[in-house]
Formats: C-alpha cells, structure tokens, sequence
C-alpha cells in the first residue's frame, strides 16, 4: 500500500450496494433523518420513492420506524450521522432494536471525527464502546469498499439488528482479490513475531504504514484489520497475545471500542503488554481530521512509538 494509492468514498459503496440489493428485494427500505444528500441515497430515492422514508431531524422516531418495519417484515437500512444514531437515539437502539431482536440494519454515516470542524457536537467517538455493550447487536466497522460493500450485503442477509460505520473520509481499498467478509474473522495483512497492530475502518491503513516504519528498524509487526468488533475474532487475539511481545490497538474512536474489547479477551485468555491508541477521557476538540488524529497521536509515527515500547 503506498501513499499513492486510490483513494474511495465508502458511502458511496454503500448507496450503491443498498441500491442493488433493493432492486431484487422489496422488502428493504431506507430510513432517514433528513439526511439523504449526506447519506449519498439520492439515487436510491430517484429509483425507491415508496420505499425512501424521510423522518425528518427526528433520531428516536427514526430507530423507532425502523423497528416497525422490521416488525411489518420489511428489512429497514436506518441511515443518518453516527454521532445522532448512537447518542440521541441510544434508548431506541437498546429497546426496539436490541431488546425485541428487531431486523433493523443502523447505519453509522461519517463516524469517529470525520466532520472535523463542527466539533464535539459531530464527533461519534463514543459509538464502538457503547454498542458492543448492547446484547444481541452485531457491531462492524469496515476498512474499505470491497469489506463495506460485502458487510452490507450480509448484513442484508442476517436476521437481527446490526450496527455499521460507513466511513466519510476517502480511505484506499486493503482487500484484493477474493476477499469474503465473515463476521467475527479477521484478517491478518501483515506477518510479524515482534509486535502486533490491531486496527479496525480508517485506521487499517495507518496500521500498514506503521508496519513499514518497523520494518525499516529491524521489528517484525503483525498487522490485523478486525472490522468486526462484535463479535470479535477472540482466537486471533489470543494468538498475538502468545506469539508476540505485546498488542496496539487502533481506532478512530475512544478505546473503550476495540481496545476495550480486545483488553478483555487478553486478560482473561493469555494476559499481556496492550497499548491502546485512540481517543481517551476527554472531549475531541474542534478541527481538521488530520489535525484530529495527529493531536490524538492516530498517525504511523506515533503508532509506531507506542509498539517500540513493546517490541523492546
């Protein structure tokens, strides 16, 4: 992977692949908050009008429809900003979503810090900490368009609620060739016996040139994209945890999300050294992405300090 590479929209993979699977299944439907244009569902309501259900800035009755179509044996795509999903309508999510087991896809548009300038208010950091805590509800992040368009299509497939990042930031592809998306599998980008990288969405790629950077220093990183956070790979933990020096983990969220997730399974499997980069207790101020992730340290260089600690 180099800096060079192609660089993609994941909503757009996203809108595109909502679209194609509406058009063989007249069961799925898309729920808004007014959010269409920012969702990238323009397309999808110019050819599914009937089936384009605007709520307006409404988060709660937004779950709420949602679950009632699920109820009414439609499959309900419930798209709008990560952080209004995951924050506002957090009661809806737990009850109709969770509790009743509801076939309701939430889709988490431009989460983590991807609105930059518009502060706290637009930041969803919090998002991957809190739902994996809710019973029953699958929670993924994908890294790129291929694993975005392949989580959408499954999760189509799956009856029961599942929670998705679709990322805002343009991000290149990591997954060539016949890559298959299964829930609670990860996979390993990267050989290395030093240290090992868990990353997950955006930060994937930051975790391979993490890699090169040891590299060039003689330290061999293992680097893991786990785009599934619930359920979680718990065997590839485990196995970085017995055969490397120590674990980092990555997110573009707090680290309560997969570093959270990840520090349970070591402590309980195989305890060892976890470094866990991201967001800690504290507010995310205002600003550009890329000043976002330098000021929390969500960058290869800084990525790469934290594993030296553990590589020694």
């Amino acid at each position: 992977m180099t800096e060079a590479a192609e660089l993609f929209d994941c909503r757009t993979t996203w809108a595109e692949s909502l679209s194609d699977l509406a058009e063989n299944d007249p069961r799925i439907v898309a729920v808004v908050n007014d959010s269409v244009g920012s969702s990238k569902l323009n397309d999808f309501e110019a050819r599914f009008p009937d089936r384009t259900i605007n709520v307006g800035i409404a988060e709660q009755d937004m779950v709420g429809v949602g679950a009632g179509l699920a109820n009414g044996g439609y499959i309900p795509f419930v798209s709008c900003a990560g952080s209004f999903l995951s924050a506002r309508a957090m009661e809806q999510v737990k009850i109709d979503a969770g509790y009743t087991e509801a076939n309701i896809k939430l889709i988490a548009q431009s989460p983590g810090m991807a609105y930059g300038e518009l502060g706290a208010t637009h930041h969803s950091l919090e998002d991957l900490a809190w739902m994996r805590e809710i019973a029953g509800l699958t929670v993924l992040s994908p890294s790129g368009p291929k694993e975005t368009e392949q989580v959408i299509r499954w999760a189509a497939e799956y009856d029961g609620p599942v929670y998705i990042r679709i990322a805002r930031m343009k991000i290149p592809e990591i997954h060539e060739g016949d890559y298959t998306f299964v829930p609670g599998v990860s996979t390993q980008l990267r050989e290395g016996e030093d240290v090992t990288v868990i990353a997950t969405g955006t930060t994937v790629i930051l975790a391979l040139r993490t890699a090169d950077i040891l590299a060039g220093e003689g330290i061999g990183a293992r680097v893991i994209s786990m785009p599934s956070i619930k359920p979680l790979d718990e065997d590839a933990v485990v196995r970085a945890a017995r055969e490397t020096r120590g674990i980092v983990t990555v997110e573009e969220a707090v680290v309560g999300g997969l570093g959270g997730a990840v520090a349970e399974v070591v402590v309980r499997e195989h305890p060892t050294r976890v470094e866990m980069v991201g967001v800690g207790d504290e507010f995310a101020p205002t600003g550009s992405v890329d000043w976002l992730f330098e000021h929390f340290g969500i960058t290869p260089e800084a990525i790469a300090a934290r594993a030296r600690t553990l590589a020694d």
